[in-house]
């Protein structure tokens, strides 16, 4: 798995490319998603985000996924968990201090950052604290979710039109609310 971690963040180009069509695509699903019910398909598409992002980036499901904005390399897969940036820590040549065989998942991040299209601009952006009731949850679908809003209360009601009868006895000009 390490290896093929490292493989991600080396091509985070092409990943970076392939994620943004494949996001586009899974976030105009969004209807279907909405159809099936939202928790009915979390375990399926969860399951599958597991064995997918599982196998090129050794991702842990934290149901937060910030891949795109760390180089491709997963933040969770820090020993410490530090979600924004190196801890200090890091050896002069790149390794772990926790796991000094590993490299520092922050310095591949840097180096998949600077490979992307939006990664150096990415990368900057301060990532909020771990959400532990999220983990094993799909970010894929919370994506979906949050790009799709459902609208506002107010707003729906407006869309509705009140029905109005008109009778003879009666004027045809609405009535102010």
């Amino acid at each position: 798995m390490y290896a093929v971690r490292r493989w991600s963040v080396r091509h985070a180009r092409g990943m970076e490319v392939f994620y943004n069509a494949f996001e586009k695509a899974f976030v105009a699903l969004h209807p279907v998603w909405n159809w099936i019910g939202y928790a009915r398909v979390e375990k399926p598409v969860a399951a599958f985000e597991k064995v997918a992002k599982g196998l090129l980036f050794d991702c842990q499901m934290c149901g937060q996924c910030a891949l795109s904005s760390t180089g491709m390399s997963c933040s969770m897969n820090c020993p410490k968990n530090i979600r924004n940036g190196p801890c200090g820590g890091v050896r002069a040549n790149g390794n772990c201090e926790v796991k000094p065989e590993m490299r520092c998942v922050w310095v591949e991040a840097f180096d998949g950052s600077e490979r992307m299209v939006e990664g150096k601009r990415a990368i900057r952006i301060v990532q909020l604290p771990v959400d532990r009731r999220l983990e094993g949850r799909s970010s894929w679908l919370k994506v979906a979710r949050e790009r799709n809003p459902p609208p506002p209360k107010a707003l729906a009601a407006v869309a509705k039109p009140a029905a109005t009868t008109s009778s003879p006895a009666t004027s045809t000009t609405p009535k102010a609310p």
